[in-house]
């Protein structure tokens, strides 16, 4: 689920929020809470499109017992309620025991499901949905994907709760929305696996990056800083920000640290980086200090890298 880039940006975040008592220990600890955190987003919202489909069942059963009753209170259509995908997600045990277990959940803000329902069914993506002719597992995770992407991840009062909820969400939703798409459009009708219940890292040296990226940064900083500065002339530290100081720091840390890491992805990586967190001018200035240090390395030999293609 999670990507480098984001494990990147979780270190950045800490690192800065932490400046002024950089204890590699507390840091870790503070990585662990806030990637799980991702994992309890991903659950939040998938819950969310179960408890679309439960309320849609409640709103359907109080309609059929209505006095004077409508011709689609008497034959109403039950094609969402019936959605082949829905149902697949709301009768998997592995996710729905997570849920359970999960501290976030939609029991006391059931208002977003409600208002978010209404949307759904006056949508032009619903009523075409619910006109078609065609019924295939395929149309009906089809409509899942569009509904989330175009009705429900759009809404802004969601998005408010999100943010409301725990703040470092606000950049692990897109992140998170991305990836749920990603995976809808991936399940098969057939296939038994805990498709809905996937690991927060795709591997066990993903997993330890954030971790060895937050201590050898630590560690070398003082080293790391006096690179920066022999490439600034008539700048020095308190004139650089702190947030373009961090980022350099952890770039030239892959440089040094992360033997397999191309050192051209780490530049690229981290110009994104400031972009999104920086000033407007900050991904210029990065970029060009971490070629000189690159070039740097490169010339003395210095740049610790195994492999073809990684400098």
């Amino acid at each position: 689920m999670l990507n480098r880039r984001h494990i990147r940006a979780k270190v950045m975040q800490l690192l800065y929020s932490e400046k002024d008592n950089l204890n590699h220990k507390i840091l870790f600890k503070k990585l662990t809470k806030t990637t799980q955190e991702i994992y309890d987003l991903y659950l939040l919202m998938i819950s969310f499109l179960i408890r679309l489909r439960v309320r849609a069942i409640n709103y359907q059963k109080r309609s059929s017992k209505k006095h004077i009753k409508t011709e689609n209170d008497v034959n109403p259509n039950m094609r969402f309620i019936e959605n082949k995908f829905l149902i697949k997600l709301c009768n998997n045990k592995s996710i729905s025991n997570k849920i359970e277990n999960s501290v976030y959940n939609w029991d006391n803000n059931m208002d977003y499901v409600d208002l978010i329902l209404k949307d759904i069914i006056s949508s032009d993506i619903y009523k075409l949905y619910m006109q078609s002719p065609y019924i295939s597992f395929q149309e009906d995770t089809n409509f899942i994907i569009e509904i989330f992407k175009k009705i429900i991840v759009p809404n802004s009062k969601l998005y408010d709760y999100i943010q409301d909820k725990n703040i470092s969400w606000s950049d692990d939703f897109p992140v998170v929305n991305t990836f749920i798409v990603k995976l809808f459009s991936k399940i098969p009708i057939n296939k038994k696996a805990n498709l809905f219940t996937p690991k927060l890292f795709k591997d066990s040296k993903d997993e330890r990056f954030g971790f060895d990226l937050i201590e050898s940064t630590i560690k070398n900083s003082d080293k790391y800083v006096d690179e920066i500065i022999s490439m600034t002339k008539n700048w020095d530290k308190d004139r650089i920000a702190i947030i373009d100081l961090i980022i350099l720091k952890m770039a030239i840390c892959e440089f040094q640290e992360f033997i397999n890491i191309p050192a051209k992805v780490t530049i690229n990586e981290y110009i994104e980086l400031a972009k999104d967190y920086s000033t407007p001018k900050s991904n210029v200035f990065i970029n060009g200090i971490l070629d000189k240090i690159l070039k740097k390395y490169i010339d003395n030999k210095t740049l610790n890298k195994k492999g073809r293609g990684l400098m």
